[in-house]
């Protein structure tokens, strides 16, 4: 029953992506190309020469990342200071960022962030951990979007796993459905585009009445998490503050402070990077900072190197910044 259900939907899809494809060339459209490439890429759609390179689609709604404030200049770089209106503090999630696709309340395809414009098809996966039918529990099981509905957010992997984000991360790649399905998982929302309530709060409020967990439901302690999130509610207050090139200006990470690890700087090389310039990179005594084994760090340029006093074999501070790329902090001895 199951699969004959899933062959109407792909048909019906298929119908409406035959029509759209009709209207574009009569200069009518009735769906943008974002849209129209996340229904094509759900059920392999190419009578009309849909391709998608290396597996990326397009996000109908851009996946942005946060502006960064650590919690020792917060008071003077908090970017909403001077907003008087509601804000909302959430548990900033430590795993892998993902968007949903539901097509009239049925899901149709998930997508890793990648850069935030496109990523990587991972429905395989993701069928697996999230509602197949996105309608709202004692309503009648009512469909409250119209049309195409992106969801962002986490999947996490509990903190008793050790380097849970990698683990939480690599699973979603997994060729292995049923590895997959073993992994100990969860997908946390924490966004819905387009928007139908006031309020940012609300709108999380009708995804856990469709049987979503979400960021605003609880703290979440049982998983990892690195800083909190600042948000304004009220979406168009939100939406009116606008965005930078990367990130949204109505809302941002605090971080903690993070704690150093010890080691020795062993050596200096140069290397040369993707954008042509050569930089100075410190190689280390191996060490393990939050589950990885670092044993090089980045130095920037020559005045970092003599601003932090930096010798062949000193004794250094060294941290994973933005809990990716390790960088030498200060000299101890």
């Amino acid at each position: 029953m199951e699969t004959q259900r899933g062959t109407r939907m792909a048909d019906s899809i298929k119908d409406l992506l035959k029509e759209a494809s009709m209207a574009y060339y009569t200069g009518e459209p009735m769906m943008s190309d974002a849209e129209f490439d996340i229904l094509a890429s759900s059920v392999r759609f190419t009578d009309v020469g849909y391709s998608s390179s290396e597996n990326r689609v397009a996000h109908v709604h851009r996946m942005y990342s946060l502006q960064k404030v650590f919690e020792n200049e917060h008071e003077e770089k908090n970017p909403l200071k001077l907003y008087t209106g509601k804000v909302v503090w959430t548990p900033k999630l430590d795993g892998a960022a993902v968007a949903l696709y539901y097509n009239e309340g049925d899901f149709v395809l998930a997508l890793t962030r990648g850069d935030g414009k496109k990523g990587i098809d991972i429905t395989h996966n993701m069928q697996h951990l999230v509602p197949k039918r996105c309608a709202m529990k004692g309503f009648g099981k009512q469909y409250p979007y119209a049309g195409m509905l992106q969801i962002t957010g986490e999947v996490v992997a509990p903190s008793s796993i050790k380097n849970a984000r990698n683990y939480a991360a690599g699973a979603l790649n997994l060729k292995d459905e049923v590895e997959f399905k073993n992994r100990d998982l969860r997908f946390i929302a924490y966004a819905a585009q387009p928007t139908t309530k006031e309020y940012w709060t609300e709108e999380l409020e009708v995804l856990k009445l469709c049987g979503f967990d979400v960021i605003t439901q609880e703290e979440w302690h049982e998983y990892p998490t690195d800083g909190m999130v600042c948000r304004i509610d009220n979406h168009k207050q939100f939406e009116a503050w606008g965005y930078t090139s990367h990130h949204p200006k109505g809302s941002y990470a605090l971080k903690r402070i993070q704690k150093g690890v010890e080691t020795n700087l062993v050596d200096v090389v140069w290397q040369l990077g993707k954008s042509g310039v050569v930089s100075p990179v410190g190689i280390l005594d191996p060490v393990e900072i939050d589950g990885a084994t670092v044993s090089k760090a980045t130095l920037h340029n020559m005045a970092y190197i003599e601003g932090l006093k930096l010798e062949i074999g000193c004794r250094v501070e060294v941290i994973r910044s933005g809990e990716i790329i390790p960088r030498i902090v200060r000299r101890i001895y």
